[in-house]
Parts: C-alpha cells; sequence; structure tokens
C-alpha cells in the first residue's frame, strides 16, 4: 500500500498558478497512491491567491475516477446568497472505505492571534494489511497552545478508537445507524502539524499511553531512516513565507504498522505547491 501525504496550498504552486490538475498530475507520477491526504483544499474562496473561486474537493476528486472522496472543512463559512466558502483537508482511496468521521478539533481563545478552525477527518479502510484507520489533518500555524490543544486530541481519538478495537462490539442491530462498524487499531496519522521535528509536540505524539494498551504512533521517517534529519517539506522553493526550509508534515504510524514500512520518502523537485509530499510504503 502506498500512501501520499501533501499540503497543496489551495493548489497553488511556487510560479502563482492555481491548478487543480497539476497536483493531481503530480500525485500519480510520484507515486500512483492507493490512498491520498491532501490539506489546504478551498472551495469558493477567490480571495486565496491565484484562486477564482472554483470548488477543488470537485476538481480533485474528478481528476482521481476510481476514487472514494472525502473531505472535512474546518473553515464553513457563508458566501454570496445560499453559497458558502470552505476550507480544509481531502481524503482519496482507491481501496474500500468503511466508515468516515470528521473531527473537529480544539481552538483555543487567544486575544489578538491569528487562527482558524482545524478538522480531521478519518476513514477506515480495507487495505493489504488489513482493517486500518487512516486520518489527515492541518493543525493550527501561530498558535502554539492551539498546536498543543490539538496534538492532545489528536492522541485522544487515537486512544478512544484503540478502545473501541478491544471491546466486543453489540449485535443488536444489523442495520440502520446502529449498525456497528470496525474501529481497527492500527492507525495513520499524517498531515501539516505546523511544527519542527525538535518540538515538544513532535515528541508528544510518539509518547506512549498511559493506558499501557494503546499502541504508540511513531514518526514514518525516524522509523524508516534512523539518525537522518527529516529533509525539508516548508519553503524549500520560493522565499514568499520568509522561513528558512524546514519539515512540518509528517507521517505517524502505530507501532505494529511501524514494521510493515518498506519506505519513506519525500520528494524534494515537485513546486505545484509551498509544500513538498511525502510518500510511505508499506509492504
Amino acid at each position: 500500500m502506498r500512501i501520499l501525504q501533501w499540503n497543496i496550498q489551495w493548489c497553488r504552486g511556487i510560479d502563482g498558478k492555481v491548478d487543480p490538475e497539476r497536483i493531481a498530475r503530480v500525485a500519480r507520477e510520484l507515486a500512483d497512491p492507493d490512498v491520498i491526504c491532501f490539506q489546504e483544499v478551498a472551495s469558493n474562496f477567490p480571495a486565496l491567491a491565484g484562486s477564482s473561486g472554483e470548488d477543488q474537493g470537485h476538481l480533485l476528486a474528478h481528476a482521481f475516477p476510481g476514487y472514494a472522496a472525502h473531505v472535512v472543512s474546518g473553515v464553513d463559512v457563508p458566501a454570496e446568497g445560499l453559497k458558502r466558502r470552505r476550507f480544509g483537508n481531502m481524503l482519496l482511496s482507491r481501496l474500500p472505505v468503511r466508515q468516515v468521521f470528521r473531527h473537529s478539533l480544539p481552538w483555543p481563545a487567544e486575544a489578538r492571534t491569528p487562527g482558524m478552525p482545524r478538522a480531521a477527518l478519518e476513514a477506515v479502510i480495507e487495505t493489504p494489511l488489513g482493517t486500518v484507520r487512516v486520518a489527515t489533518t492541518h493543525l493550527e500555524y501561530y498558535s502554539a497552545s492551539a498546536r498543543a490543544a490539538q496534538v492532545e486530541r489528536l492522541r485522544e481519538l487515537h486512544a478512544e478508537a484503540s478502545r473501541h478495537a478491544r471491546v466486543e462490539a453489540s449485535d443488536e442491530y444489523d442495520s440502520g445507524p446502529f449498525q456497528p462498524f470496525p474501529r481497527p487499531a492500527p492507525a495513520i496519522v499524517c498531515g501539516d502539524f505546523n511544527l519542527p521535528p525538535q518540538d515538544a509536540m513532535h515528541r508528544r505524539m510518539q509518547e506512549p499511553f498511559e493506558d499501557g494498551t494503546t499502541e504508540r504512533l511513531l514518526d514514518a521517517w525516524q522509523h524508516a531512516h534512523p539518525g537522518k534529519p527529516h529533509p525539508p517539506t516548508f519553503c524549500l522553493h520560493g522565499k514568499e513565507h520568509g522561513e528558512a526550509p524546514y519539515c512540518c508534515d509528517y507521517v505517524f504510524v502505530s507501532a505494529a504498522l511501524a514494521g510493515r514500512i518498506a519506505s519513506v520518502r519525500i520528494d524534494l523537485d515537485t513546486q505545484a505547491s509551498d509544500h513538498q509530499p511525502v510518500i510511505v510504503e508499506f509492504r
């Protein structure tokens, strides 16, 4: 199984051009992925640089025939008439998708600090590795305290799902909304975490759980390349943000899945976004 993780900056490349088809083409050429996790997917947001207000969720779904497409919008605000402006995360899978969850993440109040609502999109997917939970998210950029709260929530969600995996489901309903679906323990949590590898919250994501039974989440790059620094995934091309290149995009995997990692690579060449794609292949 191959998974591609990428913050696509509303499909805007270093050249300033917004081009969803280019994003789709690069993703296919890089990995022919089974599962794709995108962040910064915009709909009806003409105020974003280079955008004409196109529905990127629709366009990207159309660009990947044969894939199930799911979107969660952290930002969902009014536009003209009855229209909405949306900004969030997307997951596409050509493997069978079972249950899908859309999780709101904490957004603590902080005076005079820019921010936006954040969310995580989780899909339970039937894979060659077995049934796996795959989550895609995009954490707060400006506020360290908000990022910390969001990391804690991601850990809580992983622990909660792991508890579901350990208990026997009710057999009272075999149809309807009470019908039980599996919440497997194996998990992949990926996204733009807006923090460098040396940040305390990067370590926090990987800490053991107090219950002693929930599997730890491990940084796939560090597991596959022990002792080797993360390549930069942000600000590698172009100087629009005025920051030195660094890594903020990660794929975390539960401990049992870590042993199934065949390769982890970061494409350093594409300029189709201000972030670089991360590709993880499992055997």
